[in-house]
């Protein structure tokens, strides 16, 4: 058996030499940007900030004025954010607001808690009881970003806070490799939708809803083909249609041997196809290949090549959401450009015993509890949904160890498997 490091380098070097998604980048507007990933780095025009300006509400001064922490000054000006003020003279102060330019000649600020404001026929004036050092309270120019900087490289998928770096230096609009496209379709006459009444031996089809919210989640364009058929020439064709258009076609189970299996079949007659044991545990059983492209005429060929990437997830629900997780997430995002594709890991303490080691790499169902350690769901059976619904994460157990209570285990939050 593969183990799940070869099987994904195996599926991330496929998705390194596919360029076709890569390729055909389009521009849109910062706004409509978040969870997609940046085609070309993206450099700063501009110093961020772009002017000195005060962190703080306060009154901004010349430091040499105030040596003596009771220093009474003239208030001559006041400087909300937006507004620019004129030039401080000696011996006077201005009024200013967080975020406002610092006007020439001042060269600290004094935050207005360590001030008294005062009125008199005489006019403002301020008493300052700090003995301010030149540069409190002040943003310099540039600190952030200086002009040129490159502050987003290609392939970043774009959280909230890239967008808001993005438009603190005036993007507007971004260079986006365009959406995967994506379709999925589900084999197996037992299976059932939510709202029928289910005959003898039906399932209801929870992968449907469980591998939809994921690609959801990866923001990927969606076609669902729905339930299909358990005859060969209905899978053939589902494919066929499914390859037209699309880079990817996922399905979930019928990927094994069995007389009603016709995922391996019918991948074989219209692509070619990987049948791969991987030592993990939930998720065994999981087929890579590709279906070739027929084309006719219409048909919109923007970003796509000869054949469709096929991915095969096993049937049990907690097999399909392991290995979407573990495979299927990181080969979308790197046929994108995303270069760190993996889920960061925490080691964290066991308060269980886990006492049977497997020979395949475990990834047990956990949740974090009030001690701040791991407990463990008490079945891990692969047809267990609600032990995703439980738990807070996965425990990546290596083949062959057992585990004791007080060991550190590490630990994928779903948080980071799922965005």
């Amino acid at each position: 058996m593969l183990s799940v490091a070869e099987a994904r380098a195996f599926l991330l070097a496929a998705a390194d030499a596919h360029t076709a998604v890569r390729a055909a980048h389009e521009t849109e507007p910062t706004l409509a940007a978040n969870g997609r990933v940046l085609a070309l780095a993206q450099a700063s025009q501009l110093d961020v900030p772009p002017m000195d300006n005060t962190q703080m509400d306060g009154y901004a001064v010349r430091a040499a004025d105030c040596v003596s922490g009771s220093a009474r000054l003239q208030v001559t000006q006041r400087i909300p954010a937006g507004h620019v003020g004129a030039a401080l003279l000696p011996g006077t102060a201005a009024r200013i607001f967080t975020g406002a330019m610092i006007p020439p000649g001042a060269d600290a600020v004094v935050m207005q808690e360590a001030c008294e404001a005062q009125s008199d026929a005489s006019g403002d004036h301020v008493i300052v009881r700090h003995v301010p050092a030149v540069g409190d309270w002040i943003r310099r120019a540039g600190e952030d970003i200086r002009a040129g900087d490159e502050i987003l490289a290609a392939g970043t998928r774009l959280r909230a806070q890239e967008l808001g770096l993005a438009a603190s230096v005036g993007l507007a609009g971004l260079p986006l490799v365009r959406k995967l496209r994506v379709a999925v379709f589900f084999t197996g006459d037992e299976l059932a939708m939510p709202g029928e009444v289910l005959k003898p031996g039906a399932i209801y089809n929870s992968n449907r809803f469980m591998l939809r919210g994921l690609l959801e989640n990866l923001g990927c364009e969606l076609t669902d083909f729905g339930i299909v058929p358990d005859t060969l020439s209905a899978t053939r064709d589902t494919l066929r249609r499914a390859a037209r258009e699309h880079d990817l076609i996922i399905t979930s189970g019928g990927v094994s041997v069995g007389e009603e299996d016709h995922i391996k079949p019918a991948v074989e007659v219209e692509g070619r196809l990987n049948m791969w044991q991987i030592a993990v545990k939930p998720g065994k059983p999981l087929a890579f290949g590709e279906v070739r492209r027929v084309r006719r005429q219409g048909d919109d060929e923007n970003g796509l090549d000869g054949h469709a990437f096929f991915l095969g997830l096993p049937g049990n629900p907690v097999s399909s959401f392991v290995t979407f997780l573990l495979f299927v997430r990181p080969f979308m995002l790197r046929l994108q450009g995303v270069q760190d594709v993996l889920p960061k890991t925490y080691a964290m303490r066991a308060d269980f015993s886990w006492p049977k080691a497997d020979r395949r790499n475990e990834f047990l169902r956990a949740r974090i509890n009030d001690q701040g350690g791991l407990e463990l769901f008490a079945n891990q059976s692969s047809g267990v949904l609600t032990s995703t619904v439980w738990g807070d994460g996965l425990i990546d157990n290596p083949a062959g160890r057992t585990i004791n209570v007080g060991d550190m285990v590490q630990f994928i939050p779903f948080s980071a498997l799922q965005g």
